[in-house]
């Protein structure tokens, strides 16, 4: 009997346990290191409204990618919390997402998740295109350290002018998923201190 009590008890923490996991999602937790090392937690993206996709042909004969399937290409989901990243010795600061991995020192600065990568890269000079239009191009992802496999990304350029110096930023993501809206918010962050 006392048997029975126990597994019966075992079994309902299990499945508790299973429930708690399937409902739970990794991108409303807080990371106290990127908050420790960028300053100031920032609300999160306005919310993407349909026709903004920013890709040719979107949409086309093609059925929309699950919640799942999005996370696992890259798409940066709607309720992201972004953090502010402020660098003192190039003079800039910029919101980038929580929990990516940031690598770089001085004027050149990479946050990565997956194959979207956010690149901004200071120096002297002035901006090729009108300070801060947008200009995309295509190319191919770093190779997979563990497949190998390399991806076409599209990029998405800026450049800011500011007394003798431009900031280029490039948003690079997978083609074919949709971070119009996070890297629109990304873009219009960034300023000059």
């Amino acid at each position: 009997m006392k048997l029975r009590v126990v597994v019966t008890a075992l079994t309902g923490v299990l499945v508790a346990g299973l429930l708690l996991t399937a409902c739970g999602s990794s991108n409303g937790e807080s990371s106290s290191t990127d908050e420790a090392a960028t300053g100031a937690t920032v609300g999160s993206a306005a919310p993407k409204t349909e026709g903004q996709s920013g890709e040719e042909g979107a949409g086309q004969g093609a059925e929309a990618p699950s919640e799942a399937e999005s996370a696992a290409t890259g798409d940066i989901p709607d309720n992201q919390t972004f953090l502010v990243f402020k660098d003192p010795g190039a003079g800039y600061s910029i919101r980038y997402p929580e929990g990516w991995a940031r690598k770089g020192q001085g004027n050149d600065i990479t946050f990565k998740e997956k194959a979207n990568v956010i690149h901004i890269a200071v120096k002297p000079g002035t901006a090729r295109s009108k300070s801060g239009e947008k200009t995309t191009v295509t190319r191919q992802s770093a190779p997979d350290p563990v497949t190998g496999k390399r991806l076409p990304l599209t990029v998405d350029v800026y450049e800011f002018e500011k007394g003798g110096k431009v900031a280029v930023l490039e948003l690079s993501t997978p083609e074919g998923v949709d971070n119009v809206d996070a890297y629109r918010l990304i873009s219009e962050s960034f300023a000059w201190r």
